[in-house]
């Protein structure tokens, strides 16, 4: 095995070595990221309600998610960086700040939108998601920098495992309350929680953090940043919009050449700069490329497949909000368990067995899913969950560590937005893709369903039954047939869906042979097969 030229050993970073216990600044930063985690999983359940509420398009509910995951994706590697030049603790509070106040305007968008001409309730929520967007990527690569900073190199996985624990907890206990809010309050207080919290994460973290930076400031490659956003946007936007346009479409294909035109752009550029956003030498690193790729695909899987169940359990399943949120239980209780000993098995074994093992287990976890009836019992979603739960743990566990603890101290914050960043353009693509393919297939199978009595429903009732059977739901008044046959053409949809996320788990589980962990104190060391 050919050992190739480390990664530029990095400065020490510069920090107050009177700081606060390490596991004190990690409760500090998981307050801070669990907003975000409850954002991610309290909107599913909130959807359904939101979409009666204000009459939202199924393309409506997926701007919710992917305006927000867009904004994530395009900024999160400019945010490390950020962190890296002016200090992590400032931008992390920045963005708790920001995600708090953005997401009590998110909760108040039916207001703003009278008083504001031309704008709808739902357009507000949408703009304020990008918003809410922007302020997380802020603050999560914030937040694994300072962990960096703050564990030495043999408690980092602990640390991982221990955070990877909190996030979970909170991710997946994000179902449950959400269902409580919206069934008890309203779909808004899901949105108004995040400020008390912000609240607390903002006086831990001024009370627990402290800073850490670049030993040697540098400014900010302003060039890369506006390539790489300009990619990222031309890539998303082009995934999210497709579908509607078309893939073979002359718009689609121009944004396609727009994003091949900037990638490459700025590639060249970053070989080139004296202070690039994104040094390419991270990337001679196979952990780390291979990390990214890992953490992107296992993404798409999970954020793609699961974006339906919130629709499943309350439209086709016919359970309340809160219901619906305990249906997800046994992923909570999964998450609690798994994540910290994802940590202490990677640790032990290393993360190329432990993460193929977590695949494998995606991938069983998904197939069971694709084979869910319409009156699935609770042990029949169980299962899967607390399958998925165990799966998923090793490989975001593993993943993150995988690049951010390869990364120069000096790079972390970067590596923090590179790891995010895959994650959320993973989501993006899987939400988008599998939107795609669950909406197809809804619209070829929902005229089989329906027998005989297709022939007699005009071309665009059909359309409009296909559009009401991608939320699971039947116009009222419909006969009991007609509305068996939505709720049939949905579960092909969804089945399809898991499928398709089955498969993916499985080839990606290959992937996690070619890593090759170098860690040592000075620097990253790379190894190449």
């Amino acid at each position: 095995m050919a050992q190739a030229k480390a990664v530029d050993a990095p400065s020490s970073p510069v920090a107050d070595k009177g700081g606060a216990n390490p596991w004190l600044v990690l409760l500090a930063v998981s307050l801070g990221v669990i907003m975000v985690m409850l954002d991610g999983t309290v909107v599913g359940i909130a959807n359904p309600v939101i979409q009666a509420d204000l009459k939202a398009s199924l393309s409506d509910l997926q701007w919710v998610t992917s305006g927000y995951l867009l904004a994530l994706a395009v900024f999160l590697i400019t945010a490390g960086k950020l962190g890296d030049l002016f200090g992590h603790k400032r931008v992390f509070l920045i963005g708790v700040a920001g995600f708090a106040v953005s997401s009590v305007g998110i909760g108040l968008s039916a207001e703003l939108a009278d008083v504001i001409p031309g704008l709808s309730p739902i357009g507000a929520l949408i703009g304020l998601r990008v918003l809410q967007g922007l302020f997380g990527a802020l603050l999560q690569p914030a937040a694994l920098a300072l962990l960096r900073s703050a564990f030495p190199g043999e408690k980092l996985n602990q640390a991982m495992g221990a955070w990877g624990a909190i996030i979970g907890l909170s991710s997946a206990a994000g179902p449950i309350v959400g269902g409580l809010l919206v069934e008890n309050i309203s779909w808004e207080s899901v949105f108004f929680i995040n400020a008390p919290v912000g609240v607390i994460a903002l006086a831990m973290g001024l009370w627990l953090i402290k800073d850490s930076r670049a030993k040697t400031l540098a400014r900010i490659d302003w060039l890369g940043v506006v390539l790489l956003s300009g990619a990222m946007f031309s890539l998303v936007w082009t995934i999210i919009k497709a579908p509607e346009w078309g893939w073979g479409d002359s718009t689609t294909l121009s944004f396609i050449g727009a994003f091949a035109v900037l990638i490459l752009a700025f590639v060249l550029w970053q070989s080139k700069a004296k202070q690039p956003l994104v040094p390419l030498s991270l990337f001679r690193n196979a952990s780390i490329s291979i990390g990214t790729v890992l953490m992107m695909m296992v993404a798409f899987a999970m954020f793609g497949a699961m974006f339906f169940l919130g629709f499943f359990f309350q439209g086709v399943h016919g359970l309340s909000p809160l219901e619906a949120g305990l249906r997800m239980l046994p992923m909570s209780a999964g998450m609690i368990v798994a994540s910290p000993l994802a940590g202490m098995a990677i640790g032990r074994f290393g993360p190329k067995f432990t993460m193929a093992g977590g695949l494998l287990i995606t991938a069983l976890s998904m197939f069971l899913m694709s084979q869910l009836s319409i009156d699935a019992s609770f042990i029949a979603t169980g299962v899967p969950f607390v399958l998925l739960a165990f799966g998923l743990s090793p490989v975001f566990v593993g993943a993150t560590e995988i690049i951010v603890g390869n990364a120069p101290v000096d790079l972390s914050g970067v590596a923090g937005g590179l790891q995010q960043s895959a994650m959320q353009v993973g989501g993006a693509l899987g939400t988008a893709i599998l939107g795609a393919v669950m909406a197809s297939e809804i619209s070829d199978t929902l005229p089989g369903h329906l027998g005989p009595a297709a022939q007699a429903i005009p071309a665009d009732q059909m359309a409009g039954l296909a559009k009401a059977a991608a939320f699971g739901t039947a116009p009222p008044g419909l006969p009991q047939p007609i509305i068996d046959a939505v709720h049939n053409s949905f579960m092909d949809g969804m089945h399809v869906a898991f499928l398709v996320s089955t498969s993916i788990a499985v080839l990606t589980a290959a992937l996690t042979f070619f890593v090759k962990v170098g860690r040592k104190a000075e620097g990253v060391q790379v190894h190449m097969g």
